[in-house]
């Protein structure tokens, strides 16, 4: 190597056990500052002050870099997530990040976490038995521990999808991070995990809906009108427990779905649909209305029942004996303990949506109307759906229910 140092070399110099230079670059925020770089050689050094170099040509240099837990925890969920995302996106992202990310990427740092820092994570996640990483087991009360703090490892190892949900949370910090020039480039996008299956269940038929429809009604349920708008509409859990009176329309037998409720955390939120689309007037089949003449009536009587210890809230159509929101979980509980006894296979509430077209073609819904439901684009789907010939036992399945709720009309 020639003993004549090159233009701008004389910002390397000797220090300590090595060497270091630096580049005069502009931060992110638009102010000039020196960045280092160290090395056991001068070569060593010298190559990293040309890359300093060309980077700094690019765009804004960050000359301080933080660690990825602080980067997470304290800017990306509190500066970008939760002012800007639905608040049961933070807590899903927040609970990736404190169970999953940070215990085992968090001391990195942000600009010099790799591909194969991601892979190797994702790998060791597969095979941690959360129980013993999180110490559920050891939580519990002295008498009640039966596995991982006991020494019998439960083996609790994350599901496909967690693992999935995990690499999805940090592909979208770091795309932040991209956008703010924090980093070059994004990691954690180059590396793929192996899609969750999907466990297809069958969907309940006409006649079991109806069974389950019949079997309410004759018991009276205060859930009897919830039931029905799952089935007959299609609605969604949180759409249903989120609809007010102020939603129905009884003279023209509309409803308008443009609320929800949602546990996010330690709250029951009441807010708005997600996008503007799932906001719709739907129209309602005499079964609907009825069913829901039959709520006002019971809800009036909860009220007086009540009495002083009643309260409002924001009008709901579904509340409890007191008039608080229903908890969605327990929806879904109440769901499969009135499948279970009236004698039914027990599906996810979610799956109740596939029954909704068949349901409508028993009830002798106008197609174009079952279109406006169904929200098909064209009427040529619906009609596919209205091309299949009914059961008898459909139809007597739907006329066990008319007759539960005292006939039609």
């Amino acid at each position: 190597m020639s003993g004549k140092r090159g233009n701008g070399e004389g910002s390397i110099y000797p220090y300590k056990n090595g060497y270091a230079a630096y580049v005069w670059v502009t931060k992110p925020d638009g102010k000039r500052a020196r960045k280092f770089a160290y090395g056991k050689t001068r070569e060593e050094v010298h190559e990293k002050w040309l890359a300093l170099h060309a980077e700094a040509k690019k765009g804004p240099v960050a000359t301080r870099h933080r660690t990825l837990a602080a980067f997470l925890a304290y800017y990306w969920l509190d500066s970008i997530v939760k002012p800007n995302l639905a608040p049961l996106s933070y807590v899903s992202y927040e609970g990736y990040v404190r169970l999953y990310i940070a215990p085992h990427l968090g001391v990195k740092r942000l600009d010099k976490l790799t591909v194969r820092d991601v892979r190797e994570w994702l790998t060791k996640l597969s095979a941690v038995c959360q129980c013993c990483a999180q110490g559920k087991d050891a939580k519990r009360e002295s008498n009640r521990r039966k596995c991982c703090a006991v020494g019998e490892c439960c083996e609790s190892y994350p599901s496909r999808r967690v693992i999935q949900g995990s690499r999805d949370a940090l592909r979208a910090a770091l795309t932040h991070a991209v956008a703010e020039e924090e980093i070059t480039k994004n990691v954690a996008s180059l590396v793929k995990v192996p899609k969750p299956r999907r466990r297809r269940i069958k969907p309940w038929s006409v006649a079991e809906a109806g069974r389950f429809l019949a079997d309410a009604a004759a018991r009276d349920d205060h859930l009897f009108a919830a039931w029905v708008l799952v089935l007959c509409l299609g609605l969604r859990r949180g759409e249903v427990l989120g609809l007010m009176w102020k939603s129905v329309d009884f003279e023209t037998g509309e409803l308008y779905v443009d609320h929800q409720i949602q546990r996010a955390g330690r709250q029951i939120l009441h807010r708005e649909s997600k996008t503007e689309d799932s906001d719709d007037f739907l129209p309602l089949p005499t079964l609907c209305l009825k069913a829901l003449r039959m709520r006002r009536a019971q809800q009036s009587g909860d009220r007086k029942a009540a009495g002083e210890l009643w309260q409002e809230s924001h009008d709901l159509i579904f509340t409890t004996k007191y008039g608080t929101p229903i908890e969605p979980g327990n929806m879904t509980r109440m769901f499969a303990l009135r499948a279970r006894r009236a004698g039914l296979r027990v599906i996810p509430l979610r799956n109740t949506r596939h029954t909704c077209s068949s349901l409508l073609v028993a009830l002798k819904v106008h197609p174009k109307v079952a279109q406006r439901i169904l929200r098909d684009s064209q009427i040529a789907m619906t009609m596919e759906v209205y091309a299949e010939a009914s059961e008898e036992e459909v139809r007597a399945a739907i006329g066990k229910l008319s007759d539960a709720m005292g006939g039609t009309g």
